[in-house]
């Protein structure tokens, strides 16, 4: 019986990225591993119990062992490093074990260029085994970093995404989480403003943090809801828009399993994992995101080809066969055959969603007053990523 340690982040209410962990380390177990969670030591004085209790209210039942900090209290045949910071302390675990990598974003993308960029880059250099969820990562991993790498695809709960004989609204919803900044809620209000200008009779919703928000235009903030009432959400909408500028996020294929179309933005890291018939991809500026919105909403054919296409593409894709795909990675790190892996094409080859001039001109006067002025805007992005990077690096030198 193997057993298996992880080292995992301090959680937060809603984390999307740490319900994955805790759902891949239960597949193992469900498998017959012993996996063990330490978690990370940020001072709380929390026990070990009070810490469980608080990720099972967050995130389900979970048998495994816990501990506090990352320094192993055991012999393990395997420990995973789960965010760029823990990887350091993985490398250097005095054990004669393997050493993996549960990559779920290129985290270097979280952080200006700088230390913190380079640091979170360097992990990926550290010789640990990736086990990364969608093949844009993994690719990444072997082409860049010469790693060689495992996947398993981006699927959904079919048991809660799917599509319900509700009457559409004219309605956009948007995953809005100003607290990530791999989330653009500035472009993504923006964009969603453009949209409510040329058209005022479409409702948008946003969810997905208890944040406030600084939207000037007339809308309905959901905050955090629950997975239910998140497919109810994409069932009543007639188009969806997730932006992830690092990997992609889950949300996409959920919302297609629901049967709702998704737009989201072109950029390389999307162009691996998502569908051409399921998606519409656009440049990253408001006016081009506008579009695609737009374009989607003014055609119930397209709607209803994408809706379709985007059920039939996730229909093989349940929790289930994700965590069979980790599970059987996890089994190859033992039989030695962790370097079979080979480069990936991409699945979405059409052209980029592109404003034209006329919308542009249209939107001109189109202001975000939730920002004065261009000095305001760079403070607060920048403060949001240098307080992230200064938490994480004084952890790291305190240890």
């Amino acid at each position: 019986m193997r057993k298996v340690a992880w080292f995992i982040p301090y959680p937060m209410e809603g984390s999307g990225g740490h319900r994955t962990i805790i759902q891949n380390l239960v597949a193992l177990v469900d498998e017959g591993y012993v996996c063990h969670a330490y978690i990370e030591d940020i001072g709380s004085g929390q026990t070990v119990e009070q810490l469980k209790d608080m990720f099972e209210k967050y995130f389900g039942k979970i048998d495994a062992k816990f501990f506090i900090g990352f320094q192993p209290e055991e012999q393990y045949d395997l420990i995973f490093a789960t965010a760029w910071y823990t990887a350091k302390f993985v490398r250097d675990v005095n054990q004669d074990c393997k050493k993996a990598y549960f990559v779920q974003d290129f985290e270097a993308y979280f952080n200006a260029m700088g230390d913190g960029y380079l640091l979170a880059e360097n992990s990926y250099r550290y010789g640990l085994m990736p086990v990364t969820i969608g093949k844009w990562l993994s690719n990444k991993m072997i082409e860049e970093f010469n790693s060689p790498s495992k996947y398993f695809d981006f699927c959904a709960d079919q048991n809660v995404y799917k599509k319900l004989n509700h009457k559409k609204e004219k309605a956009v919803c948007f995953i809005y989480q100003p607290e990530k900044p791999r989330r653009c809620s500035v472009i993504g209000v923006e964009a969603l403003g453009i949209v409510k200008h040329l058209m005022p009779d479409v409702k948008i919703y946003l969810y997905g943090s208890k944040q406030k928000t600084n939207v000037w235009y007339e809308h309905t903030n959901l905050e955090l809801i629950n997975i239910d009432k998140c497919n109810e959400l994409y069932n009543k909408c007639q188009v969806g828009l997730c932006i992830s500028a690092s990997n992609p996020s889950r949300i996409p294929y959920e919302m297609m399993s629901a049967g709702l179309p998704v737009v989201d933005i072109y950029k390389e890291n999307n162009l691996y994992d998502m569908p051409e018939k399921g998606v519409l991809l656009a440049d990253p500026t408001p006016e081009s995101i506008a579009t695609a919105i737009i374009e989607l909403l003014n055609d119930e054919n397209k709607r209803l080809e994408m809706s379709e296409m985007g059920i039939n593409f996730m229909k093989d894709k349940p929790l289930e066969a994700g965590y069979k795909q980790f599970v059987n990675a996890v089994d190859s790190m033992f039989e030695d055959n962790y370097a079979d892996s080979v480069s990936i094409p991409q699945m979405y080859n059409q052209q980029p969603v592109i404003a034209d001039v006329f919308l542009e001109n249209q939107t001109k006067n189109v202001v975000m007053p939730s920002y004065q002025s261009a000095s305001e805007i760079k403070r607060s992005l920048a403060y949001r990523a240098l307080r992230k990077v200064k938490r994480t690096v004084v952890r790291l030198i305190k240890n």
